[in-house]
């Protein structure tokens, strides 16, 4: 078995992941977003990989059960009803609602992630669960392919610091897996931050969240473990 990490979906085709377990992880903010909604009663949410493409998506729905969300340089998209912040996503704002959700860097590497099986989503606040059912990928010798979202199609460190915690916890007690070179730097990068606050805080997405008012959502996806619920993608949609 083979756990390989890549610091950003760039050069990844649907091919590439075909019979191959695969995690995407967009800590600040997009996965963190959608864990918390579907953990708050949100019947899905579907990704676009542009804003117009979630308006077109959306149109296809029931208007009245259907909720646009996104951002665009950290702020939300004008129009929307909802932006990328996981704290918008109460019970009372997203509970059986279908959001469709377009975001900077976290949904175009969701769309990127198609063709995996599963496909799931994960942040630090549902990382035991994410480690559970990553774990029995690679027990049931299968290969596993973390996809950190990236920050600007470039290296972000609390993508990459998650995707180590999480390679160090799926190889528990699981014989012989290899490691692509990404996926021993993301190891190695966790000997560097003691906590979860402590290596999103040092991120360049936290200065700029900070810098419009959006620093609580880094507290916010800083506490781990928060739900339990493991987001499946299939068929164009996060369940």
């Amino acid at each position: 078995m083979k756990i390989d990490v890549f610091f950003t979906p760039l050069g990844l085709a649907a091919g590439d992941l075909g019979g191959r377990g695969v995690v995407v992880i967009d800590v600040l903010r997009a996965t963190t977003t959608v864990v918390t909604a579907l953990a708050n009663g949100a019947k899905a949410v579907i990704p676009a990989a542009t804003s117009e493409e979630a308006v077109r998506l959306a149109s296809n729905l029931e208007k009245d059960g259907v909720l646009l969300a996104g951002e665009r340089k950290s702020l939300k998209i004008e129009g929307f009803a909802l932006g990328n912040s996981p704290r918008e996503m109460t019970p009372a704002t997203v509970a059986g609602k279908t959001i469709v959700l377009a975001t900077t860097n976290g949904t175009p590497a969701l769309v990127a992630a198609q063709g995996g099986d599963p496909v799931l989503v994960g942040a630090p606040v549902n990382f035991r669960a994410l480690t559970a059912r990553a774990h029995e990928v690679v027990a049931g010798r299968r290969d596993l392919v973390i996809i950190c979202a990236g920050r600007e199609k470039q290296f972000a460190i609390e993508d990459a610091y998650t995707a180590g915690r999480l390679v160090k916890g799926v190889k528990k007690g699981v014989r012989k897996v290899e490691l692509n070179d990404a996926a021993r730097a993301a190891v190695a990068l966790t000997r560097q931050f003691a906590t979860w606050q402590e290596a999103l805080e040092n991120s360049e997405a936290a200065r700029q969240l900070a810098d419009v008012d959006l620093g609580d959502d880094v507290a916010f996806a800083a506490k781990a473990d928060r739900f339990g619920v493991v987001p499946l993608y299939a068929n164009r949609q996060i369940t």
